[in-house]
This record gives C-alpha cells, sequence and structure tokens, in this order.
C-alpha cells in the first residue's frame, strides 16, 4: 500500500492539468522510468548522448507543448514545464537536450520566422526528425551578451540563391548544446550595417560551420555542447529570422526558456529528493530504518519544501505566460529562486546518503553535479536578480 502523502507532488499540481496533460505526464514519466533511469549513467560517465532512444521522444508527442500549430504538440505553458520537471527528475541533460531543442531552436523559429520559415523547419523539428541549437553564447560573452555579441552578420547583395541577397557570418560560439549532431543552428550575430542583433538558421553541413565537441565537465555530461566556429558562413537571406530585428526579439525567446529552466530546476531538485526519501525507508542503522530518526525526517522536508515551494511559484508563473502577463523579471525571478533551492536540496540528498552519495550508482551525485550547470545557464543568479532589482526598484544596475 503506498502512502499519498509520499507523492513529492505534495499540493497536487498536476490536478491544475486537464485529463490529456495528465495522461502526457504519465507516458511521459513512464518512458523516463523504463527507458532513461537504466541506462543513463553508462552515457552520463561516458560523455555521449544516446542518440537511439530519440524516437522513443518523438512517440511520446512532447514536443512543441508550449506552441499551436505547425505540428506542435500544444498544450499551453504549465503542461511544457511540468514536462521539463518529469524530464529532469529522471534526467537534467535529457531535460536540457529537450529545452534546446524544442524551447530554445523551436521557439526562435516560432516566434522570430515568417510564416513560411514556421511551415519549411518546425513540422519536422515537432517529429524530432530534425533537431535544432541555438547559438548565443561566445567565448568571451555570456552574460554580456546583449551588448557584447561579437559574431557579425554581412550583408551580401546579389550573391545568394538564384541571385538572391546572402549573408556572410563569421565568429565563434561556446556552449552550444546539441551542436555536435543538429540539423539546424540558430546562429545569432550583429548585423555590420545596423549594429542589431539578428538570428539566422544555419544548416548543418553548411561550409565554413564547424563544431569541437567540448569535453571533461562536470555537470550535464550527456548533453553535447560544442564550441562552434563560423569562418565565412554564407547563409541565405529565405533562412535569416524575418521577424529578428534586435536583441529585444532575442529576449523573447530566452523570456520563455528562462521559465523552462526554473522548472528543470524543481525536476533536478525533485529527482534527489524521491531518492533520497525510498533510501530513508531502506537503509537501516540501529535496528531501524533512518527515515524514522528526527534529524533524517527534518532532511526530507526541508528538501520537499523546496521542491514544493518551488513548483507553485513555476506553475503560477506559467499561468501568467498563459494569460500574457508575464516579464522578463517573472521568469528572472523563478529562475533564481528555484535554482538556489535546487542546489540546496541536492546537497541535502547526498547528506543524507551519508558516504553512499558519492557513488553514482545511487543516483544522487548525478544530480549534485547536474545542478552546478542549471544553476548558472540562462543567466546566473546575480544577472536575474539584477533583472527583478530593476523591475522593483525602477533603478538600473547593469554597467
Amino acid at each position: 500500500m503506498t502512502n499519498p502523502a509520499a507523492d513529492a507532488d505534495f499540493y497536487g499540481l498536476e490536478q491544475l492539468l486537464d485529463d490529456a496533460g495528465r495522461e502526457t505526464i504519465r507516458r511521459t514519466r513512464e518512458f523516463m522510468t523504463k527507458e532513461i533511469e537504466p541506462v543513463i549513467n553508462h552515457y552520463w560517465t561516458r560523455e555521449e548522448f544516446p542518440h537511439e532512444l530519440i524516437a522513443g521522444f518523438a512517440g511520446l508527442g512532447i514536443t512543441g507543448t508550449a506552441y499551436e500549430g505547425y505540428g506542435c504538440a500544444g498544450g499551453g505553458p504549465l503542461l511544457d514545464g511540468m514536462i521539463a520537471l518529469e524530464l529532469a527528475r529522471a534526467d537534467p541533460s535529457i531535460s536540457t537536450f529537450m529545452g534546446v531543442h524544442s524551447g530554445l531552436a523551436m521557439g526562435s523559429i516560432y516566434l522570430c520566422g515568417s510564416e513560411e520559415q514556421k511551415q519549411r523547419w518546425l513540422p519536422a523539428m515537432a517529429r524530432m526528425e530534425k533537431i535544432g541549437a541555438f547559438g548565443l553564447t561566445e567565448p568571451d560573452v555570456g552574460s554580456g551578451v546583449a551588448g557584447g555579441l561579437t559574431t557579425t552578420a554581412r550583408q551580401v547583395k546579389g550573391e545568394g540563391e538564384a541571385g538572391g541577397d546572402a549573408w556572410v557570418l563569421n565568429g565563434q560560439k561556446k556552449w552550444i548544446g546539441n551542436a555536435t549532431f543538429a540539423d539546424y543552428i540558430i546562429i545569432w550575430a550583429r548585423d555590420v550595417g545596423d549594429g542589431k542583433v539578428k538570428g539566422f538558421v544555419v544548416e548543418k553541413g553548411t561550409p565554413g560551420l564547424s563544431t569541437t565537441k567540448m569535453k571533461d565537465k562536470i555537470a550535464l555530461r550527456v548533453v553535447q555542447n560544442a564550441h562552434i566556429t563560423l569562418d565565412e558562413v554564407r547563409v541565405p537571406e529565405s533562412d535569416r529570422l524575418q521577424e529578428a530585428h534586435s536583441f529585444k526579439d532575442t529576449a523573447k525567446v530566452l523570456r520563455i526558456t528562462r521559465a523552462g529552466v526554473a522548472w528543470q530546476a524543481v525536476g533536478c531538485a525533485r529527482g534527489a529528493y524521491e531518492l533520497a526519501l525510498a533510501y530513508a525507508g531502506q537503509r537501516e542503522q540501529f535496528g531501524k530504518p533512518i527515515g524514522g530518526f528526527q534529524l533524517v525526517q527534518d532532511l526530507l522536508v526541508r528538501m520537499l519544501s523546496n521542491v514544493t515551494a518551488s513548483a507553485c511559484l513555476c506553475a503560477r508563473l506559467a499561468q501568467m505566460q498563459a494569460d500574457g502577463a508575464a516579464r522578463d523579471e517573472h521568469s528572472a525571478l523563478a529562475k533564481a529562486f528555484c535554482t538556489v533551492r535546487m542546489r540546496e536540496t541536492v546537497g541535502h540528498a547526498r547528506e543524507l546518503l551519508g558516504g553512499n552519495g558519492i557513488l553514482l550508482e545511487n543516483q544522487v551525485g548525478r544530480f549534485v553535479a547536474d545542478a552546478e550547470a542549471i544553476y548558472s545557464y540562462e543567466g546566473t543568479r546575480e544577472i536575474n536578480t539584477l533583472v527583478v532589482g530593476r523591475a522593483i526598484t525602477g533603478l538600473s544596475a547593469f554597467v
């Protein structure tokens, strides 16, 4: 007999979804439990990605849940966030892979592409026949990317396909997830003509485009991050995102995906908590399960409190997104708060397992390591704090 109070969805947030949404979550959880959890340590230790499982992900019908039409799954921000949580609950790397493909890459096309471009690219991406990546961060430009982007785009008249206009891209990108195998890489570059940031879809195999896998990471080791070099990469005007006119349009994508990272943080924390709870019921010391000791229960409740508070914050943010009321500072607060609470939670889980917590076979160590990457990407805590601080004081602390 199961104890309903042990459910990590302590306030029953899944009940906010309709029947179809709950079935999607159930189906996703089953897939992650049966297909991912038994093999993920193998890929994590080897810094490899389970390409053979992409077909299974495609069959779940969870790609593009934040969007409507163009073959996307649809369902809205709450379902989209809960899927990110569910994926991260089993493995944060897999959640990141989907966040890059479905969130950043598809989101760039959905929000910044023309109608023709959406029709051309999104259906195959929704079916996961084509995989996307998102190239914004650069070797020397992370948090300051809005004003410091160095990758350039130069327009050349009448030198594209069939005599049309083209663009020539030059520069470097770093930390680009999925880029070693992606079919489409969204490259953000500064137009040397007007100084504005514009977006381009660069296809795999384009001359002058090269990707080098980044190795020896301590976190999200399944994610294939790449260093990208663009050397006189020629892109036709038809592959420039037609509705991306400045960094403000890039920020529209990041506003959505930053909320998704907050959900991932909840999932990472929840996965560690569930592992610690199960361990506390099985591990015996002094003649009884350690879950019966006061200090252990204190750790468990601290973890559950962090998971629950963070999930409730994200659920409210999703409602605001659905109503069109969410602003940059709302996503920033969620990302900052949830990642701090995640970091604390995975630490408590490792503490509860004692020495066994550092053994990869007990899973918790993977969550501890992966939390460090989630804590930093999509805006550090400090940067997101300044975004919120500017909103509440009316004064910018940015240089």
